[in-house]
């Protein structure tokens, strides 16, 4: 990569003063922001061409300084889509008399969605080409397909602006016919009730995106006629619809970051009053299953920290009235259960590692599937059938590629139904290695990192290591195998997740300790992990990465801000990098529902803390590392003006003469590319500005 002789381009700076709390900020670069109306207008009005001829010139920028790595940037996309198996299909699973199944054709982007009746010996019935479908399209995402309880409809939601604001729409599985209907700004999910005519959906607010409204369509009736069923007035709570497995209930939850509110109503009775589940009480969460005479809850009620599981009778619903089924544990999360005729299964985590037990509604058995490797992923997958013996599983590691596996309950066997193949013929999983380390943080807290290499990379202070997290809202990053990844490996690089507060990794009070007023120790576990790296010699300074996306794209910010000097490069996707103006804006989507995560600025405390740390806030002068940023400009997660205006912003005031990138996306939003291959383009753009870095663009590893 060059960047001698190139024109850097400089964004316009028009004062905008923003005044909160009696506090004044200047922000040059706030007239990037565009509304939505704006972005899609056939006819350009002066900012909006003025943002689009920034964002193009960046665009332009990236190019020129990367041209020299373009081959190497095509070899290796074409070296990780060779890894990949084109005409690959899903493992069947069955759902009400049919064996559904996804799969892709050589040299198509899009999945194909089919079923086969009773046996996988019957005929297939092709459901959706979105191959076809996809045709004319820059971006184009099939989500929510749900069949009728009959076999002979199915809902089925499309996005073509990557903005999560789906369409509804329903195709005769016997005729090929799709109906006339639209339905507009959903979030993609629906249900139908048990009479094959009614379906439940949620729409979104039009300029917040808040999922807010359930709706009941009936089959025949104009969408104009479809009847609100419930509204959820609250700003900070969205909601969404879904049925129990049993097929008995349909069931609408309200939720916010720490408390959720359910009501249910028979699924044969479509026209009938809803019933509250238990009224909200702040900080009281649960989420519901139906099994026989009673309701099941995930829950924290009586300070369960890590949660544990409840039941009471369906004719008694209120919290009074639920008794322990799986009492809380300090040491263990409860993460997810799942119900079958005759076992109950429970997804867990224990020091940071997860774990399937599996318990008869007898008694007669309590135990736990046996995982070996020092650092794994496994989770309870795609189990539609309620009457079975058999639980369907994932399994995969760093160093081990996906299986899927069903496991008898009953006798103790399994069957590995199909294990992901690496294609090319250089992956032997026995040329890598994996290890969990842990890091003090400053405070004293243990902090776990899981590392993968190649068997034959030197550990020392030469090595080049890419430190990824995200560390935000509970979610945990599973250590899981990739093979885009060896391309990084395989060049002598180290790839490190760090397990910081902000997950639930530990369990929920890892999470309760990296969010709203103890938001810094997400950045400073990543940091005091990087610190740990290079005293351990795994890595050193000149060598040494960082990437996260959206709330890891934040972390990203705020680690450049505090110790810049540990990086030699850093990959910000879609950052969520302007907090504080952010959430200011309750117009903007998700902001209300994100108050329990961030904090509320309105409030002075929150503003404070949040403007202490918030990435374009304190971009200053000084030195930064290599950087590139990444965003999509349909982006309605994280709004495309956030990163544009931090790379304006650090262009203007920092100090060293290293290289920054800011590549749009001009057709995509949040996710990147809709289709396989051209997601895999984009890592190749990341993995290219790492190795370019290293010098080490080579075609030959």
């Amino acid at each position: 990569m060059k960047i001698s002789n190139i024109e850097i381009p400089i964004a316009k700076k028009k004062l905008t003063h923003l005044e909160k709390h009696g506090d004044v900020r200047v922000d040059n670069y706030f007239w990037m922001r565009l509304s939505d109306d704006q972005k899609l207008a056939p006819v350009k009005d002066e900012q909006t061409q003025e943002v689009i001829d920034y964002l193009n010139s960046e665009n332009t920028y990236f190019d020129r300084v990367t041209a020299d790595t373009k081959d190497f940037q095509e070899a290796l996309f074409l070296e990780m889509k060779g890894r990949i198996k084109e005409d690959d299909a899903s493992v069947p699973y069955k759902s009400n008399g049919y064996f559904y199944i996804t799969r892709y054709e050589k040299g198509k982007q899009y999945p194909i969605y089919s079923r086969k009746k009773e046996t996988l010996k019957t005929d297939e019935q092709i459901l959706f080409d979105v191959n076809k479908m996809a045709k004319g399209f820059e971006y184009y995402q099939l989500g929510g397909l749900n069949v009728s309880p009959n076999n002979k409809l199915a809902v089925f939601a499309t996005d073509t602006v990557s903005r999560r604001q789906y369409f509804l729409r329903v195709k005769n599985l016997e005729t090929g016919k799709i109906y006339k209907d639209i339905i507009d700004n959903t979030t993609g999910g629906s249900v139908w009730a048990n009479d094959n005519k009614t379906i439940f959906y949620t729409k979104k607010n039009p300029v917040t995106l808040r999922s807010e409204k359930i709706f009941k369509h009936v089959l025949g009736t104009p969408i104009s006629e479809d009847v609100e069923v419930y509204h959820e007035k609250d700003e900070t709570f969205g909601c969404y619809v879904t049925k129990s497995k049993s097929k008995k209930y349909i069931i609408i939850s309200s939720f916010a970051t720490q408390t959720t509110e359910s009501r249910f109503l028979d699924a044969d009775t479509p026209n009938g009053e809803f019933k509250i589940l238990q009224e909200r009480i702040t900080d009281l969460e649960y989420n519901v299953s139906h099994y026989k005479d009673h309701f099941y809850f995930l829950t924290n009620k009586d300070k369960a920290t890590n949660f544990k599981l409840m039941k009471t009778s369906v004719n008694k619903t209120s919290k009074e009235n639920w008794v322990d089924v799986i009492s809380h544990r300090e040491d263990t999360l409860l993460e997810d259960f799942s119900i079958f005729k005759d076992y109950l299964v429970l997804e867990e985590r224990n020091n940071g590692l997860n774990k399937i037990r599996i318990k008869r509604w007898d008694n007669q058995e309590d135990y736990y599937l046996p995982f070996d490797e020092e650092t794994y992923t496994a989770n309870v997958y795609g189990n539609p059938e309620f009457d079975t013996e058999i639980i369907r599983y994932s399994y995969n590691s760093f160093t081990t590629p996906s299986s899927v596996i069903d496991f008898n309950m009953n006798n103790k066997s399994k069957e590995i139904k199909k294990e992901q193949e690496v294609l090319g013929g250089k992956f032997k999983k026995e040329n890598y290695k994996s290890e969990r380390i842990w890091a003090s943080a400053r405070d004293g807290k243990r902090v776990a990192i899981s590392l993968v290499y190649h068997k034959n990379t030197a550990l020392n202070k030469d090595t080049p290591l890419l430190q990824y997290a995200y560390g935000s809202y509970g979610y945990t990053l599973p250590d899981s195998f990739s093979t885009t990844r060896l391309s990084l490996l395989d060049r002598g690089f180290v790839y490190a997740i760090a397990h910081i507060r902000g997950s639930e990794y530990l369990g929920r009070n890892w999470y309760d300790d990296g969010k709203m007023l103890n938001k810094k120790n997400t950045f400073t576990d990543f940091i005091d992990c990087s610190k740990f790296l290079i005293e351990k010699k795994y890595t050193s300074a000149k060598h040494l990465y960082a990437m996260g996306g959206s709330a890891g794209g934040l972390l990203m910010g705020a680690i450049i801000n505090m110790n810049p000097e540990l990086y030699n490069g850093i990959i910000a996707a879609v950052p969520f990098v302007d907090v504080i103006s952010t959430m200011l804006d309750d117009s903007i989507p998700l902001t209300t529902g994100e108050y329990n995560e961030w904090g509320n600025p309105n409030n002075k405390e929150y503003y404070d803390y949040i403007k202490s740390y918030s990435p374009y806030d304190n971009v200053i002068a000084k030195e930064y590392p290599n950087m590139l940023v990444t965003t999509g400009f349909h982006d309605s997660q994280v709004q495309y003006w956030e990163p544009a205006k931090w790379v304006a912003k650090l262009r203007e005031l920092k100090t060293d003469n290293n290289i920054l990138l800011l590549h749009t996306n001009m057709d995509s939003g949040h996710g990147g590319a809709s289709g396989r291959f051209e997601a895999l383009k984009e890592t190749a753009k990341d993995y290219t500005f790492l190795l370019a870095l290293e010098d080490k663009i080579s075609i030959e590893k």
